[in-house]
């Protein structure tokens, strides 16, 4: 009985330690990125050595595997440079090594939208049923969701009921399957009323473009952007890339070292986020799109078009908007922090966008004020703390200007940190729960004293079982806006331990319980003839 009583302290001591893990813990600062002090206006010789140190020094203190740039300044791209590897033979990355897009690839299909509009085969305010009759939702606001609602992520969707990236379809039908699928999907918000990120917006985009143009959406980006634009390193699904030497993604496990790692980037969501591309290919969409729709003798928009772009259709917060597949906001990185302040409304507008998935990192951004783009693309991605690789982007535009980069600070919370460490602690909770429970149940004999400490402890048990389903089903996806198999899929290092946490919260506990409520029955049984 007294190694029962030790059990259960045990297993109570795991439970509490799984709940606030984490909790005290105070994080490390992020290095502070080195960087030569601003005094007098440099030359762009000088400029763009100082954002090849940086960056060199970023990937030597964080260990990011490879980087690519672009900086394209009054229609011309002035520097490309590449550091790192592109996978683990070491292979040197390179400014034309296709790298996956994740969330950047949404200005590519805003493209194609337009181009659509400009040729009268979609119009901005028609609603997308008369494109596609039979797209609906589990919402009849659903059918008054318009084409421009879809650009400005206004439609009222939320990426948690309309996730997609766990899933591994590769084939050219998977973005009409991923579109129809939303119909058991609920509305976040009224269409059209305020800004709710998701990438299923941009997938029916791309399927509108897909119908109205008779082409397969890879197929028209191949021939109406990637074409014109000479962005001969990009390509629209996984195999194309990888048949040109694509870089391999990387993710940062447990917060310690950086491992080759394959996530899902499947076709349902290459209109959004699979897309692939190189940071010189990106510098010509830049460039374009600086230059009111031109590259060279070719007209992929027409400035209208272009302006339209770039207008802010709903609010973020109050100094962001969301323009046509581009964040705005006032770029304050052109201000040196050590000057006094200047009023947001006498700042430069930037657009920029960043995309994140679980082993790829990727930044763009125009000031239309000045002709300056930058397309940054990182073959890797730290989950835990994007915010590391996000301070690296807007770094970049603080040297341009003339600035030193300032030291990162981490902004992700303690769940998101270390929820690798939070799942490990789960897993080995659940498993010395099962072993004491063998240990109990396998016994010949019952311990027929004090039976309330061995109800106490199943009790206890169902309660770890409880609060591991809680996490993982309630409180994650709900946390991170995102299903919980993207969660498994995305964050491998939290994923290889929270399925067998799964597994035995949910298979366990039921036979357990039915074996260890029988074993106190014939304890009870076997006193009660002890005792006559």
């Amino acid at each position: 009985m007294r190694a029962i009583s030790w059990s259960a302290r045990c297993l109570l001591l795991c439970l509490l330690t799984a709940g606030i893990l984490g909790g005290a813990t105070t994080p490390a600062p992020a290095p502070a990125p080195a960087g030569p002090p601003a005094t007098e206006p440099a030359s762009p010789e000088q400029t763009y050595d100082a954002l090849d140190t940086f960056l060199r020094e970023q990937l030597a203190t964080l260990g990011i595997p490879g980087a690519a740039i672009a900086v394209v300044r009054d229609g011309v791209q002035v520097h490309t440079a590449a550091f790192g590897r592109a996978d683990d033979s070491g292979r040197p990355m390179t400014a034309q090594t296709p790298v996956l897009l994740a969330s950047t690839s949404k200005s590519l299909t805003a493209i194609a939208v337009m181009q659509q509009v400009e040729a009268g085969r979609l119009r901005l305010d028609e609603p997308v049923q008369t494109y596609l009759p039979w797209f609906t939702l589990d919402d009849s606001r659903s059918q008054a969701i318009t084409v421009r609602h879809l650009l400005h992520q206004a439609s009222g969707m939320a990426s948690k009921d309309t996730a997609f990236e766990a899933s591994e379809a590769q084939g050219p039908e998977a973005l009409e399957e991923g579109v129809r699928a939303l119909s058991g999907s609920a509305l976040a918000g009224e269409p059209g009323e305020a800004f709710h990120y998701a990438s299923a917006n941009f997938n029916i985009l791309g399927l509108l473009v897909q119908s109205v143009s008779g082409q397969p959406f890879g197929d028209y980006l191949e021939q109406h952007v990637f074409g014109p634009l000479q962005m001969a390193h990009s390509h629209p699904t996984r195999a194309a890339a990888r048949a040109d030497n694509a870089a391999a993604g990387y993710s940062l496990w447990f917060g310690s070292f950086w491992r080759q790692t394959d996530v899902p980037a499947p076709t349902t969501g290459m209109p959004s986020s699979t897309l692939y591309a190189s940071a010189e290919d990106l510098g010509h969409q830049l460039v374009a799109l600086l230059d009111g729709g031109r590259y060279g003798d070719a007209r992929i928009l027409q400035s209208g078009s272009v302006a339209a772009m770039f207008e802010p259709g709903v609010q973020v917060d109050a100094s962001k908007g969301y323009a046509m597949g581009w964040f705005t906001r006032p770029l304050v990185e052109s201000v040196d922090p050590a000057a006094l302040p200047v009023p947001e409304a006498d700042l430069p507008l930037l657009l920029e966008h960043q995309g994140e998935w679980g082993n790829s990192h990727t930044y763009l951004a125009m000031v239309p004020e000045s002709g300056l783009g930058v397309a940054l693309v990182i073959n890797g991605n730290d989950t835990a703390a994007p915010s590391r690789l996000k301070a690296i982007d807007t770094n970049v535009l603080r040297i341009l200007h003339g600035h030193s980069p300032v030291p990162a600070v981490v902004f992700e919370d303690w769940l998101q940190r270390y929820s690798w460490a939070v799942s490990l602690a789960l897993l080995l909770a659940e498993l010395l729960s099962l072993w004491l429970a063998l240990r109990f149940l396998l016994r010949r004999r019952a311990p027929s004293r004090k039976r309330w400490v061995l109800l106490a402890w199943g009790v206890a048990a169902l309660v770890l079982d409880g609060f591991a389903l809680w996490l993982c089903l309630v409180y994650a996806p709900a946390r991170f806006d995102t299903h919980l198999f993207v969660i498994l899929r995305q964050f491998p290092d939290v994923g290889v331990f929270l399925v067998p946490v799964l597994v035995l919260a949910i298979l366990w506990p039921i036979p357990r319980t039915v074996w260890l409520l029988a074993r106190v029955r014939a304890s009870s049984r076997h006193s009660a003839l002890s005792s006559g």
